[in-house]
């Protein structure tokens, strides 16, 4: 099998929202268990797949520059997280007037678990200076860039997707950076990043850089397209800010939105998250302005996944039903009532609302 039909068959149970380069959304049943196979876990691309040369570069300001193949990789020890991943203009299409930026619904987020190595350990092998400020990500995805650049000088006929962390962050063991070559205890594929990539926990999945091909220590902060340009909430009112963790939000994944139930006893059911959290409650309302009741919400089986929550609804009224959900996390965190909109469409996490026929 060649690579064009390889990608078709992994590709084939997602909701493809653009062909080049090639984003997609997974499926509903993606969220029903707490893993979501590879097969089905959303695709986010911002150029076409690339070469790569089997190496990662790490330089800068090193004591030590390194050139680490796979082998390299799986000769260290090695760690398995499950961490759930979501693309920052997830339910960009909810918002108005609409963003620009790709039209993602509300199904670009997926979990799978990751093998690979800590990044701090990674590094400190190159001994980083210690006037260092950021760590520079490079991907080896480069190209024409189908939408339109904020920053003035870049030149948006061959653009290279590259993105930062502070030093601090990348050199904290607790925060679990991963360079990941393993989803679901399979080698990484091509959507998603092989040979290696990132999984930064916690953060929106713009931070979790595919394809990686070059780290890079800085002593100054970094500016590029993807990190002060795109990637930037812009707000109407207040300062630009980056776009760093996810914020809490649950899902409904049961029954299907807009489908029909039979009365009587009706568990809906979900998945709830934070880059913030872990979430600690999370409340059912069955009218527009009505009370809200607790849900029942599963303990988190990690520390950088979704949770399960569940709501025993008696829906004996034949009729049309709404159903609310919200999520709040152990930062104090809620969800709002509207969108928090800005100029290109991230952070959607305002309260689901679905309705159902009963009959």
């Amino acid at each position: 099998m060649d690579h064009t039909d390889e990608l078709q068959v992994s590709r084939a149970a997602l909701q493809m929202i653009n062909p080049a380069p090639y984003n997609a959304e997974a499926p509903a049943a993606a969220l029903a268990d707490e893993i979501t196979p590879t097969a089905l876990h959303y695709v986010r691309s911002n150029f076409p797949l690339p070469d790569h040369d089997g190496r990662l570069e790490i330089g800068g300001a090193v004591a030590h520059p390194l050139t680490l193949t796979i082998d390299d990789l799986l000769a260290m020890p090695s760690v398995e997280r499950a961490v759930t991943l979501e693309c920052a203009g997830n339910g960009r299409l909810a918002m108005r007037p609409l963003p620009s930026g790709e039209p993602w619904g509300d199904y670009a987020v997926s979990t799978a678990r990751w093998t690979g190595v800590f990044l701090h350990e990674v590094l400190a092998r190159a001994v980083p200076a210690a006037d260092g400020v950021d760590v520079r990500f490079s991907g080896a995805d480069h190209g024409a860039y189908h939408l339109t650049p904020v920053l003035a000088d870049i030149d948006r006929s061959d653009l290279r997707f590259v993105r930062a962390l502070p030093l601090a962050t990348v050199a904290d063991p607790a925060a679990e950076i991963l360079i990941a070559y393993a989803m679901n205890g399979e080698p990484l594929n091509r959507d998603h990043g092989a040979p290696f990539r990132l999984i930064v926990p916690h953060w929106y999945a713009v931070a979790s850089v595919k394809w990686l091909q070059r780290i890079d220590v800085l002593t100054e902060a970094y500016t590029g397209e993807f990190q002060t340009g795109h990637y930037i909430y812009e707000w109407a009112d207040r300062p630009h800010e980056p776009v760093d963790l996810m914020h809490v939000r649950a899902r409904i994944t049961e029954p299907a939105a807009e489908s029909t139930i039979v009365s009587g006893r009706c568990t809906v059911r979900g998945k709830a998250w934070s880059g913030t959290g872990p979430v600690t409650r999370v409340d059912v309302s069955l009218t527009g302005a009505g009370e809200w009741y607790p849900a029942e919400l599963r303990p988190p089986t990690g520390p950088y996944h979704w949770q399960d929550w569940s709501f025993e609804w008696d829906a004996d009224a034949i009729g049309r039903h709404t159903v609310r959900v919200r999520a709040t996390d152990a930062a104090g965190n809620v969800q709002p009532e509207v969108p928090p909109w800005n100029r290109l469409g991230y952070g959607n996490n305002a309260i689901e609302v679905v309705y159902f026929d009963v009959v």
